[in-house]
């Protein structure tokens, strides 16, 4: 249940929602996702600082070699929506002030992030991103993954930037957990047995990990008390984890041509999400069977026939609203940033990023 306050917060954050696009000029967050006309209102309070950070992301990534150039270029197709870099600004907006290390760390995060995505198809076997071919399908496994390894490095030497060894410290710290996220469920490939609390487990890792740093971040920077920096640290983890659960659920109700990307290679790998570990739990004897050989020994089984057994055993449901549970306990940690539009898009971005369609 949501508080007084947090009540007030999330219906600040729907008047958002509502925002006249007439309104909201040309600026294009989220344009290769379809999404400016819903994000340009919540990022107002950072555009211009978003701008400076996506500009250093290309101006950081400048080699004098023309091959990496074009990678380069390339791959700034991966940016997307920036949800991560808007979370460590708008956090640094709601507390104090955005400055120079706020723009620099909002670079750095989503460098690591966009370095994850390489990767992520290379594991994935995926041909498709942001409506594009992936760097992988493009020109090979390993130019995809030495150019995520390039990524990474720069981020590091953009960090570097930033005076004192906390931001270097959390960002190292926050990468490793990643790595050690995607190693957890590389090793429970094929285990139907996964719990929930396991699943939560590698979700906490491999995608809240960094939307925890970019609360913590914004909010250190922008000269926030000890509490604010762990409230909105807990904000960025809850959401990343509720982020997850809403991104398991669209790879398999979702379609190619909506996300713009391949889907269901979650259970083409034997990926246990929390919607089929909901169905081996709760769905029918029969359905539980056959979904578990379909994760276990690679069994094909149509994605319509999937989505159906998930459907009919509650399990998209149920996925939904943990996502949902998630977002409210995130909400609750906004009760220390004081009242204004900051923290409204705080609330409207946690939002979007549990009920979108992409």
């Amino acid at each position: 249940m949501l508080g007084h306050d947090s009540g007030a917060i999330y219906n600040g954050c729907m008047a958002l929602w509502d925002f006249d696009v007439s309104r909201s000029g040309s600026m294009a967050v989220g344009s290769p996702d379809g999404n400016g006309h819903v994000l340009a209102p919540l990022y107002a309070p950072i555009a211009d600082d978003l701008e400076r950070a996506r500009q250093l992301f290309d101006d950081t990534l400048f080699s004098d070699f023309p091959f990496i150039n074009e990678l380069s270029a390339y791959v700034q197709g991966y940016r997307g929506k920036m949800l991560r870099p808007a979370l460590l600004l708008l956090t640094g907006r709601a507390v104090g002030e955005v400055t120079d290390v706020h723009n620099a760390l909002a670079a750095v995060v989503e460098m690591i992030h966009v370095a994850t995505l390489l990767h992520d198809d290379v594991l994935d076997h995926a041909d498709l991103r942001r409506r594009r071919p992936t760097v992988s399908a493009l020109h090979g496994n390993e130019a995809a993954v030495l150019l995520g390894d390039y990524l990474v490095s720069q981020a590091y030497h953009l960090c570097s930037s930033v005076a004192g060894r906390h931001a270097s410290c959390r960002i190292g710290a926050a990468t490793t957990t990643v790595c050690e996220g995607e190693l957890m469920q590389i090793h429970h490939r094929g285990n139907s047995d996964l719990t929930e609390a396991e699943y939560y487990e590698i979700v906490n890792r491999k995608t809240a990990a960094l939307t925890a740093v970019c609360g913590e971040l914004g909010a250190h920077f922008a000269g926030a008390s000890d509490q604010a920096v762990r409230a909105m640290e807990a904000f960025g983890r809850l959401v990343g984890v509720a982020f997850q659960i809403v991104d398991d659920v669209l790879d398999i109700a979702g379609t190619e041509a909506e996300m713009g990307k391949t889907l269901g290679r979650d259970l083409d790998l034997g990926k246990p999400t929390l919607p089929t570990i909901h169905c081996l739990r709760r769905g029918e004897p029969a359905v539980a069977r056959r979904l578990a050989s379909v994760l276990g020994n690679g069994s094909r089984a149509p994605a319509a026939q999937v989505r159906d057994w998930l459907h009919q055993s509650g399990s998209l449901q149920y996925a939904m609203e943990r996502a949902g549970g998630f977002l409210g306990e995130a909400v609750e940690h906004l009760r220390v940033l004081r009242p204004g539009p900051a923290r409204d898009s705080l609330a409207g971005v946690a939002h979007f990023m549990v009920h979108r369609q992409r």
